[in-house]
């Protein structure tokens, strides 16, 4: 396999353009969580990402209103504003032996400890691991073209995530966030020291 320092954007534009195409499980009151817990409970690993309604203006910020959850075939999307942080998801991201992946975490950690307090263990930030495998371009969608070769829309990215009803299009823009970080990590996990990693002339 054949990894980039720096992957071209005619490289990206060439690739075909994939979404999750597992379960999604959208999770807007405190009934659903009986049908969700076991699955949660039993991932060894879960892509993680979060969504706030995005801001226009200097100075304005909002609330988290999405959390994202997703193992290779099933996503768990919770909003927020209808859930909050109940106990089970807590103990979610406090287990330091479920590991939980994505790209620049700190601030969704920052966002969700807003809502509640928690201490969060098993979290593993890509930027920083696919730092070890010299790879330089760590964004989702460039650390999905070059590892997983294929690009993910990001045409829903300036949704109003506060709303109470989302587009199907929208579920599953979120969901492949998730997923993504999900596959990433385990095809990092698979790379050996003998990795082929093309660097800029």
């Amino acid at each position: 396999m054949t990894v980039y320092e720096k992957i071209p954007d005619d490289v990206i534009n060439n690739l075909p353009v994939k979404h999750f195409e597992g379960e999604i499980y959208f999770i807007s009151d405190k009934k659903s969580f009986d049908e969700i817990t076991p699955w949660l409970k039993n991932a060894e690993i879960l892509g993680f990402d979060t969504e706030t309604k995005p801001a226009f203006k200097k100075g304005v910020t909002h609330k988290v209103a999405l959390l994202q959850l997703a193992t290779s075939d099933k996503a768990f999307l919770f909003k927020l504003d209808k859930t909050g942080l109940p106990d089970v998801v807590v103990k979610i991201l406090e287990n330091k032996n479920i590991i939980k992946t994505g790209v620049a975490i700190r601030d969704d950690l920052k966002a969700l400890k807003k809502i509640k307090h928690f201490i969060p263990g098993g979290f593993v930030d890509l930027q920083t691991f696919s730092d070890k495998f010299g790879i330089a371009d760590n964004g989702l969608k460039k650390l999905t073209a070059n590892l997983l070769g294929f690009r993910i829309s990001k045409g829903a990215r300036l949704t109003d995530w506060s709303k109470k009803v989302y587009t199907d299009a929208q579920l599953t823009y979120a969901a492949t966030d998730a997923w993504v970080s999900h596959e990433i990590y385990l095809k990092l996990l698979s790379l050996d020291k003998n990795i082929n990693i093309i660097t800029e002339s």
